[in-house]
């Protein structure tokens, strides 16, 4: 059939020859539109088409991909570990560092040591867990949960709540009305302080390889915020510790080996007074009990006569560290953050903690030196730059609190003093307006404030007298509690009370002639010993009036003051003089404070970095809690354990000049 199209349709179909021309038309205008659009209708075609290609990115974009990306990564990561033989991360681990040695416990299990003497653990300061067991409504639905350890929720959660229960009643010591907060129990208490940062885990892990286990391995856990003695009045901590030494030595038929850490020492040290004193005030034990029942102390960083940096957490809520985060980031801290002014709450949490007291200096000037000497004058900080062979200048660490650079070298002839004991406290408009921020310096007024600044020198016997003008509650309830002089008679009756019982120079060893002590902790690493504070003056009601002052520097890379803070060797916590000194002079043989004379050994250790990431925190660290790690402190304890005696272990370890600052001290022995 012939197509009916063009001409001969048109002709055939007169219709639809009309209809064709219509088309015909349309289509050319099409045509004409396609070659030359209309300007209007083109210009606003490629604007919407720009404005498509140009998306402007924002803020919300980039953390929409960043969170996408750290999760693709995240569950990859945990894909591979997952599916990946067990053996791959030790073949990876081997291939970079090599044969990884045996730990501590497995090697001497191959050397045929098996577990002897029952072990005690006793924790320090902040790294057992504390749970709730009695809150405010806004800690409702966490009855025995974790406050302090674990992942420490609570504190991201609801900031001021949490610092409303952790801090104690300013004029007890103890729990404020309506809260319960209690240690937890169980070696669990201080394995691990928060989750991968372990504390007392891997030696509990090297000791299970000899064969320990729960019933021979003893967590003397207990509320480290409270004094020492309050600790068995609330809770019978220092009578559970003894029945549970009784109990391991009955059957097990061999003494105890002791192993605190850090404040644990001074704990331990008022427990054994305690144990052997007659009750109401002590266990009853009589004065044969510890030599019944312990076989060694093994004390890991003890700080036995006190720590500096004690000295500036109580005085202006820093350290080193804070200090350089204050520098770093200025104003984060002490400005109004999220609601929150941090350090002042800090401070006032802190000061309501009466074991914190303990670790005040003890001995005085006589100990921690005087305006002009200290025992470690000659002490030089070396670089960390083992090529490097310069040192720095001689430091005078008895000022242990100055204000100012230029006083620090100044001999004490040559410094104008105005006696801050006798000033007249001014008043101030924050105790009333500060609220949950307040803390005792907004009692003192410009004048009170002023006084502190004019005295410009303090050694230590002058830093307990500030801590008394600038924080009289603390003090009252802290010279209630603990003493930090120099005995004259141990034979006077006062020294029978418990304030006396963990200052080593004002209380005896118990009298156990076969019981060993051990001083054991890092050194080589920069500890702090004095500082260099600065007056700021007020530029708000609710402030802390004294920083230490960054600006203050020694100028090289050896110096020993840097970011207004001096330091001396030691495990970055305890200046090496307190851990040792006890053990190097006080306690070395027959002495007063040692009257049966105790076996002393000095066990230190030099801290080595890790080599590797992989290394973790490494296993040669002296630092004060990574040491727990260290594998020849370990070893020692291990053997200790396992029925070697310090003579086995190789006597004294030291790297320290520990023997010589010691005889700096003119101590009556």
């Amino acid at each position: 059939m012939e197509a009916r199209t063009g001409k001969k349709a048109m002709d055939v179909y007169p219709y639809n020859k009309k209809w064709a021309v219509k088309k015909l038309a349309w289509v050319e205008v099409a045509r004409q539109y396609e070659k030359e659009p209309d300007n209007d209708i083109s210009n606003d075609h490629n604007v919407k088409k720009a404005k498509k290609k140009k998306k402007k990115w924002r803020c919300i974009d980039s953390c929409c991909w960043m969170i996408g990306s750290i999760c693709s990564i995240w569950w990859f990561l945990l894909f591979l570990y997952n599916t990946m033989p067990a053996s791959f991360p030790h073949y990876v681990t081997t291939a970079i560092t090599g044969k990884i040695p045996d730990s501590p416990g497995v090697k001497l299990h191959k050397q045929g040591l098996k577990a002897k003497h029952p072990v005690v653990f006793v924790p320090g300061i902040v790294t057992g867990g504390l749970e709730l067991w009695e809150g405010h409504p806004c800690m409702d639905g966490l009855f025995r949960k974790r406050l302090w350890g674990g992942t420490f929720g609570e504190l991201y959660k609801r900031p001021l709540c949490w610092v409303e229960h952790m801090s104690l009643d300013n004029e007890t010591g103890l729990d404020p009305p309506g809260i319960r907060i209690r240690p937890v129990s169980g070696l669990v208490a201080a394995d691990y302080v928060t989750a991968g940062y372990f504390v007392w885990a891997v030696l509990i892990a090297n000791l299970a390889s000899i064969g320990y286990e729960e019933k021979n391995m003893y967590m003397a856990a207990y509320d480290w915020r409270i004094s020492f003695q309050n600790t068995e009045i609330r809770d019978q901590t220092l009578s559970r510790m003894k029945s549970n030494i009784e109990l391991m030595v009955a059957t097990s038929g061999e003494k105890v080996v002791v192993i605190p850490h850090s404040m644990g020492a001074l704990y331990f040290l008022h427990f054994m007074k305690w144990v052997e004193a007659p009750p109401p005030l002590g266990g009853g034990g009589g004065s044969d009990w510890c030599a019944k029942h312990i076989k060694a102390v093994m004390n890991i960083g003890g700080p036995f006569l006190g720590l500096p940096k004690i000295v500036a957490s109580l005085f202006s809520s820093e350290g080193k560290d804070i200090a350089v985060a204050r520098m770093v980031a200025p104003g984060f801290l002490d400005k109004d953050i999220f609601g929150l002014q941090t350090l002042q709450h800090a401070m006032r949490m802190m000061r309501s903690w009466d074991a914190t007291m303990s670790m005040l200096p003890k001995g005085g000037d006589t100990f921690w030196g005087t305006l002009d000497s200290a025992p470690e004058d000659g002490h030089e900080c070396v670089s960390i730059n083992p090529k490097t062979n310069k040192t720095s200048k001689p430091v005078n660490y008895g000022r242990m609190i100055s204000f100012g650079k230029d006083v620090v070298a100044l001999h004490s002839s040559k410094i104008n003093r105005v006696d801050f004991r006798d000033a007249v406290k001014g008043f101030s408009f924050a105790n009333t307006t500060c609220r949950d921020a307040w803390n005792e310096y907004h009692d003192m007024g410009t004048e009170g404030v002023k006084a502190v600044f004019d005295y410009k020198v303090y050694t230590v016997d002058a830093v307990l007298d500030l801590l008394q003008f600038v924080a009289p509650r603390m003090m009252k309830r802290g010279s209630a509690q603990y003493s930090y002089g120099i005995a004259d008679n141990l034979d006077d009756k006062k020294y029978e009370h418990f304030k006396y019982w963990s200052n080593p120079l004002e209380t005896r060893l118990p009298n156990a002639p076969d019981m060993e002590i051990f001083s054991m902790y890092g050194v080589g690493l920069a500890t702090e010993r004095a500082y260099i504070y600065k007056y700021i003056p007020a530029a708000e009601c609710c402030y802390i009036p004294f920083q230490i002052d960054t600006s203050a520097d020694g100028g090289t890379e050896q110096s020993c003051l840097k970011n207004g803070v001096f330091s001396v060797d030691g495990d970055e916590t305890v200046p090496t003089l307190s851990a040792g000194f006890m053990s190097a002079k006080g306690w070395r043989g027959k002495t007063r404070f040692n009257p049966s004379g105790i076996k002393q050994y000095i066990r230190e250790y030099n801290h080595a970095p890790p080599v590797t990431l992989l290394d973790g925190r490494g296993t040669q660290s002296g630092a004060h809690v990574d040491i727990m790690g260290n594998f020849a402190l370990i070893e020692d304890i291990i053997r200790v354990a396992a029925g070697s005696n310090g003579t086995d272990i190789g006597g004294d370890q030291v790297y320290s000049n520990i023997f010589k600052w010691s005889e700096n001290i003119n101590l009556q022995l």
